[in-house]
């Protein structure tokens, strides 16, 4: 029988949706696994000036505690700074939603989502970043 916060998070998902995965702003975490055929899209969407998660949105294909832990993931990233997410632990979340130890790859792919949708967020503004120190570099040997 699954904890009473599981079947609050699966019948009463938070956060489920998707956004642009081509918007600067956000940053996607798609990870899967194998072993159980699960599938987690999670993303976050960044203020630039304050390098805070403004939003979360997930998108999950597996049991009641993959989609547990993905709703709970969006909720814990929301308004918080990059480098407090990436501390998140599925360690919390599996204590969180009392997840017995057949589910605690549930949480590790919560986990994994939040730092795979950091990581392709820094990816994209180093990108960006690097671009546009390009384009300056190019007009200043232009004479423009």
């Amino acid at each position: 029988m699954y904890h009473e916060r599981v079947l609050d998070h699966y019948n009463n998902p938070r956060n489920v949706g998707s956004f642009d995965k081509n918007d600067p702003n956000v940053g996607t975490g798609l990870v899967g696994a194998p072993a159980c055929g699960d599938v987690m899209k999670l993303q976050i969407r960044v203020d630039d000036e304050t390098g805070k998660i403004v939003d979360a949105c997930f998108k999950t294909f597996g049991c009641g505690s993959a989609i547990a832990s993905s709703s709970v993931a969006t909720e814990w990233v929301k308004g918080k700074q990059m480098e407090e997410v990436v501390t998140i632990k599925n360690t919390e979340i599996a204590k969180h939603l009392s997840l017995p130890p057949v589910k605690l790859h549930c949480s590790m792919l919560a986990e994994d989502a939040i730092k795979a949708a950091v990581k392709d967020y820094e990816a994209k503004r180093s990108k960006s970043s690097g671009s546009q120190e390009a384009t300056h570099l190019e007009e200043k040997a232009a004479g423009a």
